[in-house]
C-alpha cells in the first residue's frame, strides 16, 4: 500500500467570544421567474465579561448566513459596564415594536428574564437581573436589539 497522506484542514484559532444563534430563517424574494430562497441568522456573541454584540446578515446557505452574522456581530460589539453582577441603574428602550426594561437585581437573585432578552443579558455577563418585554411584538430579533439598545444606555 502506497503511504498516503491526508489532508489536514487549517485549525481556526477559538475565539474568545462565545456565541448564541437566536433565530434562523429561511426568507424568500420574489422575482420573475419564482422565488429566490437564502437563510437570514441572527446571533449574539459576547465574553460574559462585559461585551456583547448581535449581528444579522443573510446568505445562500445556512454555514455562510451564520459566519456572515459572527462577522457582523464583531463588528457591532459594546461594553457594558457591571457592577458586580448586575448593572448599576435601571433602564428601558425601544426598537421597532419591542419595548424592554431591565433592571439590576441583588447579587444572588438570578437572571429574571425571558427569550432574547434574556440570551442577550447572559452574553454579557449581567447573572443578576430582572426585565421585562413590555412591546406588543414576539419578534426575537426586535427584542434582541431592543435590549442591546438598553444596555448602550449604560455607557
Amino acid at each position: 500500500m502506497m503511504n498516503q497522506k491526508r489532508r489536514e484542514r487549517p485549525m481556526q484559532p477559538k475565539s474568545e467570544y462565545k456565541e448564541r444563534t437566536i433565530d434562523l430563517r429561511r426568507v424568500a424574494r420574489v422575482m420573475a421567474g419564482g422565488k429566490r430562497f437564502s437563510f437570514r441568522c441572527t446571533l449574539i456573541i459576547g465574553d460574559e465579561k462585559g461585551k456583547v454584540g448581535v449581528g444579522i446578515a443573510k446568505g445562500k446557505d445556512v454555514a455562510q448566513a451564520m459566519d456572515k452574522a459572527r462577522n457582523d456581530a464583531k463588528k457591532h460589539l459594546f461594553r457594558v459596564p457591571l457592577k458586580g453582577t448586575t448593572i448599576a441603574h435601571e433602564v428601558g428602550a425601544k426598537f421597532s415594536a419591542a419595548k424592554v426594561i431591565i433592571k439590576p437585581a441583588q447579587k444572588g437573585s438570578g437572571l429574571k428574564a425571558g427569550g432574547s432578552v434574556r440570551t442577550v443579558l447572559s452574553m454579557a455577563g449581567i447573572t443578576d437581573a430582572t426585565a421585562k418585554s413590555l412591546g406588543r411584538t414576539k419578534n426575537k430579533l426586535t427584542n434582541a436589539l431592543a435590549a442591546a439598545e438598553a444596555l448602550r444606555q449604560l455607557l
